[in-house]
């Protein structure tokens, strides 16, 4: 086994992660699932990111996803798969990725030898990725892997941020954070999604928010500013750790020298991303 040098892993994720993340704030895919009769921008999330477990119900949805409200999913699910299969729904997605690639990073780098290696090297580390209780993953493994490299890439993303993501949940579990305590104390962290975010795109309301910080605070993770307290930080990071555990064998599989090339090549992207637009100002953040 590869000895890696502490967090590179994670630090691999950070960088790749967010280009998985950019077709959900580009205007594309409201474009291209409009196209196919879904305009509700949550039922374009929740359908483009559970299309890959096939006609599912919102239980099963809600599970895999574990921070989104039940009673959200249920809006759109299973009445979505009347409007479109999944199989057109992923089509859409696909097509949206397409042309938000091109757009936030330019046809220079799409077409790039950066952009085919980064592809290589991150479908090299998908090989150690494991189906077993990963159900986001393993329904995203079976999906074909696209011939552009691109697109080759971004396939390659999803499966490692649904990997980590399938982990991290049961990290959650262990540590006893129910969703939207998960929700708040990751918020406090300064690292996770500002409360207005989490709580428009994830289905809770602000009384949910609220019960849950109090939770929090009566076990002593959250003081009464809304501030995680030592407990509370020392949880996080502990978290943060199992979750690398879990999530450790693609990178392990990779290398160090490809997972530091990886993360080179995906932070080059990512910054240009983020340069063009791709991310909300305001979506990061405690306020």
């Amino acid at each position: 086994m590869t000895t890696l040098a502490p967090r590179a892993g994670r630090r691999c994720h950070n960088a790749v992660n967010p280009l998985h993340s950019t077709v959900y704030f580009s205007p594309d895919i409201g474009k291209e699932f409009s196209g196919v009769g879904i305009d509700d921008p949550r039922a374009v999330y929740v359908a483009g990111r559970g299309a890959a477990m096939g006609a599912v119900g919102p239980g099963v949805i809600a599970a895999a996803f574990y921070n989104f409200d039940y009673d959200l999913v249920a809006r759109h699910i299973p009445a979505v798969w009347r409007v479109a299969s999944p199989e057109a729904v992923l089509d859409a997605r696909l097509r949206a990725v397409d042309s938000t690639l091109r757009r936030v990073l330019g046809e220079e780098a799409v077409a790039s030898d950066e952009m085919a290696e980064a592809a290589r090297l991150a479908l090299r580390a998908t090989e150690a990725c494991t189906r077993h209780a990963r159900p986001l993953y393993a329904a995203h493994a079976d999906l074909p892997v696209p011939e552009e490299p691109h697109l080759a890439f971004w396939h390659a993303t999803t499966l490692l941020r649904e990997h980590r993501g399938d982990g991290h949940i049961a990290a959650l579990l262990c540590a006893g954070l129910d969703p939207v305590e998960a929700l708040v104390s990751h918020t406090a962290t300064g690292k996770g999604m500002a409360p207005g975010w989490v709580l428009s795109t994830r289905g809770w309301h602000r009384t949910d928010w609220d019960a849950a910080a109090g939770r929090l605070r009566e076990r002593g993770l959250l003081d009464g500013a809304g501030e995680l307290t030592e407990a509370g930080t020392a949880l996080r990071a502990d978290l943060e750790e199992r979750t690398d555990l879990l999530d450790a064998a693609p990178y392990e599989h990779l290398g160090a020298a490809g997972v530091e090339r990886l993360t080179e090549l995906a932070r080059g992207f990512l910054m240009a991303a983020a340069g063009a637009g791709a991310f909300p100002a305001d979506l990061i953040g405690k306020g």
